[in-house]
This record gives C-alpha cells, structure tokens and sequence, in this order.
C-alpha cells in the first residue's frame, strides 16, 4: 500500500523544468512548423479536383499538440498556446506580404483549414476543463 491518492499514482511526474521550458519551445515551434506544411499542401489538386487533406490533417495534429502541452505544463489554460501560437501564423499567412503575395485564398478551403485547426482543440480543451462534470453524470 502506498500512500499516495490513485489519482496522483496515475499521471506521470512533470520533466525537470528546463526540460519541460524546451519541450514547449519545441511544441510552439512545432505548431508553426505544422501550419506552414498545412499551407502549403492545402492547394493540392488530384486531377481537376481540389483535396484539402492537409486542412483534414491539421484537427488531429493540432489536439495532439495541445495534449502534448498540457501533459508537459500540468496547466489547462496554459495547454491551448500552440493553437494561439498557430491562429497567430494562419492570420500572417492570409495577410498580403511585401510584394502582395497571399499564401492563403479566400475560398472554403481556407475556412475548412481554419475551422478543423481551432475547433477539434477548442473541443478537447473544453471536455478536459469539464471531465468531472461529465463524470458525474
């Protein structure tokens, strides 16, 4: 018998802090890697037809990445910063650069790859703050 509570015997120790300070770098970091790969594979075309699987893909990478922040933090508030960190690079890919370039067109693929890389994580943000609640019921 130990005399920890099961809860605390369930969830792994958080790293060494300058450890857990780096591996949120490398997830902010990772957040504006993934949106540039995401922006630059959402115009794929098979054939004549327009595939935005890079729009698809960016729900479950972006919950991972919030997961992955919050297991390292212990902080729900705090586990969101890749999404901001990734809402912040979306919106300088849709503005028009210096030479009037945009890297994102107004049309639905645009919306889809905004709308599947904020609300999967809002969603899952929003079970994690309310698990008790849907426990108990």
């Amino acid at each position: 018998m130990t005399d920890q509570p099961a809860l605390a015997r369930r969830l792994p120790a958080l790293p060494d802090p300058v450890l857990a300070g780096l591996i949120v770098v490398l997830m902010l970091f990772n957040a504006l890697l993934t949106l540039a790969v995401e922006v630059l594979f959402l115009p794929l075309y098979i054939g004549s037809v327009p595939v935005p699987i890079s729009a698809l893909l960016a729900a479950p990478i972006n919950v991972a990445l919030v997961y992955g922040m919050e297991s390292v933090t212990g902080r729900l508030g705090f586990a969101f910063a890749p999404i901001v960190v990734w809402v912040f690079g979306f919106l300088v890919a849709a503005s028009r650069g210096p030479g009037g370039d945009i890297l994102l067109a107004s049309d639905g693929r645009t919306l889809l790859l905004l709308a599947c890389g904020v609300l999967p994580p809002v969603a899952y943000l929003y079970y994690r703050s309310n698990a008790n609640v849907f426990r108990s019921t």
